[in-house]
């Protein structure tokens, strides 16, 4: 993985929190996705969520798997403890560090090819556990690092980067995890800042799994079909001497509008979502509402954004598996391996 330090040049006047740190303190390495990534974004948001929440930084565990957005933890916090599993195996790698230690903040950033194929059943699981973690995907809807296959979460009549059709209906991550009994469930765009850091604040403060799926453009899959300049028709007619690539530079894109309204965007690709901000009236506590309004609103081709399901009454992980209330790190040895005698005590019950 590509990483590229920042210069440690900070302006003295630099707002300060409670910790007398500065956003920079929270920032990590230089982006190398693309310009204009929706994920770089979602990097944006963390920092400035971590830097107004005070997280201290060495009390922050970030854990990716595999693709684009598994770069994204090197990006933010770099104070942090960092741990990049393989393909779609994260939620294992969470599950192990936090019945280790509670005492740790997690947060889990993931694509949906990472989240809703290969780690599906893994991330179903933690789902189930009520892991207390922020679990943030960053959904492209694209297989980005291996040149933009359909992921689970592609939309039917989506088109392929080389003009072929998805014909597969998607797997939505959000009725997902409100079917599995998730107790903090929220969508929104990469674009909308506004909305996003409060979420992932709230994420990062929740007693139990967190998830936010972030919708976020793909910027390097955006020619489209029938195009003589486009990347496909241009390959396919030409024969390179080495072997390039150019990604063209896009500019990020924002969206801000108020609750209860809905707001178009277009994507770098020309394609169109439309967003819908829940409003006021909306009760993010009652879980069979909130499943009937997201499915009312994806008929209607609307992404319903915000906090859509929350329970704050649910046993996280550590309350079902009555884990100890310490650390293991913290635990005298004695306890933690009580010897032979110990062993043979146990044994001796199953003879």
């Amino acid at each position: 993985m590509t990483f590229l330090p920042k210069p440690k040049v900070r302006h003295p006047s630099l707002p300060k929190n409670a910790l007398g740190l500065t956003r920079r303190d929270y920032e990590g390495g230089l982006s190398t996705l693309c310009a204009g990534c929706g994920h770089d974004s979602i990097t944006a948001a963390i920092i400035e969520a971590s830097w107004g929440l005070d997280v201290e930084p060495q009390n922050m565990v970030k854990l990716s798997g595999i693709g684009c957005s598994s770069k994204t933890t090197a990006y933010f916090v770099s104070g942090g403890h960092g741990f990049n599993s393989v393909h779609g195996r994260m939620p294992s790698i969470a599950m192990g560090a936090n019945a280790a230690n509670r005492n740790l903040m997690y947060i889990g950033v993931s694509g949906d090819g990472d989240t809703l194929s290969i780690g599906l059943g893994q991330f179903c699981h933690a789902i189930r556990r009520n892991l207390n973690m922020a679990y943030i995907i960053e959904n492209n809807g694209v297989y980005g690092l291996t040149k933009g296959q359909f992921s689970a979460s592609a939309d039917v009549g989506t088109k392929a980067k080389k003009g072929e059709v998805n014909q597969q209906p998607p797997i939505d991550p959000v009725l997902l995890a409100l079917t599995l009994g998730a107790t903090f469930v929220a969508r929104s765009f990469s674009g909308d800042k506004q909305q996003l850091v409060p979420l992932i604040q709230a994420a990062l403060r929740h007693k139990g799994f967190a998830l936010i799926d972030v919708l976020s453009p793909c910027v390097t899959f955006n020619d489209h079909e029938g195009s003589t300049k486009s990347y496909q028709y241009t390959r396919e007619h030409y024969d390179a001497a080495v072997h390039a690539d150019f990604v063209p530079f896009q500019r990020e894109i924002s969206a801000q509008y108020a609750e209860g309204d809905a707001l178009p965007v277009v994507l770098h690709d020309g394609s169109r979502i439309l967003l819908r901000k829940i409003d006021s009236n909306y009760d993010p506590t009652d879980r069979a509402r909130a499943t009937a309004a997201i499915g009312e609103k994806l008929k209607k081709g609307e992404f319903l954004t915000g906090l859509l399901y929350v329970d704050t009454t649910g046993k996280e992980f550590h309350d079902v598996n009555e884990t100890p209330a310490i650390p293991l790190n913290q635990i005298p040895h004695n306890r933690l391996s009580p010897g032979s005698a110990a062993l043979a005590k146990v044994l001796a019950r199953y003879r």
